[in-house]
């Protein structure tokens, strides 16, 4: 069971995620970030590639994307490197529009949905070959 402040941010957030995105918003994202996640984060398209770079993931790679919300940056990584991905977060509503969007981006297979706090992950040590955590004041 999440701790208090776990369950409230999940509320909060859960609330903005499970708005759909305007054309106001999507065009915001697109001239400020580069790219149309549904205001997401802060992570420009310019650092997300810069990421991809320096971790230099590939086919058959693990990523996880700590406190992804709706997949961003995650999502892009799998598609532009070929890697896998796990994307966790709290908001139920982030993880239903990252599962739709993996689904419309053909990623579906590579993409793995797991509600849960970055406190407590489950996951084995070393289970993953890169971690990405952008955008989460924790």
């Amino acid at each position: 069971m999440p701790i208090k402040e776990e369950r409230t941010v999940a509320a909060d957030f859960g609330e903005r995620y499970g708005r759909s995105a305007t054309e106001a918003t999507r065009e915001l994202d697109r001239s400020v970030i580069g790219g149309d996640f549904g205001a997401n984060g802060y992570t420009t398209l310019a650092q997300a590639d810069m990421l991809a770079d320096r971790l230099a993931l590939s086919d058959g790679d693990r990523l996880l994307d700590v406190g992804s919300g709706r997949g961003w940056p995650g999502l892009y990584l799998a598609g532009r490197t070929g890697c896998s991905v796990v994307l966790t977060d709290l908001p139920r509503e982030a993880m239903a529009a990252a599962r739709e969007r993996a689904r419309r981006e053909g990623l579906a297979d590579r993409a793995r949905l797991v509600a849960a706090s970055a406190r407590c992950l489950p996951f084995r040590h070393q289970a993953f070959d890169a971690i990405v955590h952008t955008d989460v004041l924790c």
